[in-house]
């Protein structure tokens, strides 16, 4: 099968044989894949890689095989599997509803064999259906970007109503995001890079009530925000925007340093948190939700062959929204 493979830096196509599923495994037949800025953390050894791996977490793919004891699912049915590829369900954290923080997990792409190829192994107990709402390339970014902004949205809110809600950095994440908050009833503030007019004319499109620089301030108190962006700089900046009591959560994996900030930044029980990675749970409660919210992501599609240069372009900044992998398309 085709495969594009990332060992000590370098991401090149290779062919690596069809795998064979294990106990409790599904072989998946890949569709689409998403490009999530996590994969250049790889690339970039933010995130350090043993050996060589085939990056990509957002999977939608047809069920191919199933390994013993498989009864979940069955072939030629359409599923997706996300960031967590398994977690061992015994530990603290997995008793305690928190298998994101699993001390054992594993994680696709990452410490497994992920969907940038042809064909990939998942664990069955941790894929999920996809609603008939979203085609293969639409269902794609909801894997990561959106189940993470949902957790992030649920964490930020925090049983209290939100009626303002800031998104800092406003690319996959953030563009589905705002659909499912803005159909919630939620004002939406978009803070971009300085200068980037393509995500900010997505934020308005979208509905979002400002879309400006993240250098700016709101013209009123937020009740929420999320910092998307990997600019450990903008958490000040986010908590000097939020309303008293309210919540600033830091949803990457990854981050740049923190600067020194005062503590009247933080001070009136503002709250700065983080969100690691996503549970079964959040997963199988947002796919139906953003159905019915009508999420669609804004999309920029590329064959598996150019999956380097669509980390690129992501990179760089030039597209606005998701970047999908079509594997289906270009095998």
């Amino acid at each position: 099968m085709q495969a594009m493979v990332l060992e000590d830096g370098r991401l090149t196509a290779a062919l690596r044989p069809v795998p064979s599923p294990g106990a409790g495994q599904v072989r998946l037949r890949v569709c689409a894949c998403g490009v999530c800025r996590t994969d250049l953390h790889l690339l970039d050894g933010d995130l350090a890689v043993k050996g060589a791996i085939v990056p990509g977490h957002q999977i939608v793919g047809t069920i191919d095989a199933l390994g013993e004891g498989v009864t979940r699912f069955a072939p030629g049915q359409r599923v997706g599997v996300t960031w967590l590829g398994w977690a061992c369900g015994r530990c603290v954290y997995c008793q305690d509803g928190f298998e994101n923080l699993c001390q054992a997990a594993r994680f696709t792409g990452w410490t497994r064999d992920g969907g940038y190829a042809q064909m990939a192994l998942a664990e069955a107990a941790f894929c999920l259906p996809i609603p008939d709402a979203f085609s293969d390339l639409e269902a794609a970014p909801l894997l990561c970007a959106g189940v993470i902004g949902f957790r992030a949205w649920r964490m930020a809110g925090q049983g209290r109503r939100v009626r303002r809600l800031g998104l800092y950095g406003f690319g996959a994440a953030a563009h589905l995001l705002a659909q499912l908050a803005i159909f919630e009833g939620q004002a939406v503030y978009a803070f971009t890079r300085p200068g980037d007019a393509a995500a900010q004319d997505l934020a308005r499109s979208l509905g979002c009530v400002w879309a400006g620089s993240s250098l700016d301030a709101p013209d009123q108190p937020l009740d929420a925000a999320i910092i998307f962006a990997a600019d450990g700089a903008l958490a000040p900046a986010a908590l000097r925007a939020v309303d008293k009591g309210r919540s600033v959560v830091c949803a990457g994996i990854h981050m740049s340093a923190i600067p020194t900030f005062d503590y009247a930044d933080l001070w009136q029980e503002r709250r700065l948190m983080s969100v690691a990675n996503l549970t079964r749970a959040d997963g199988a409660d947002y796919l139906p939700r953003a159905a019915a919210a009508g999420v669609r992501p804004h999309l920029t599609a590329y064959p598996l062959r150019d999956a380097a240069r669509a980390l690129a372009d992501l990179r760089a900044g030039a597209f606005a929204g998701a970047a999908v992998l079509d594997v289906a398309g270009a095998s």
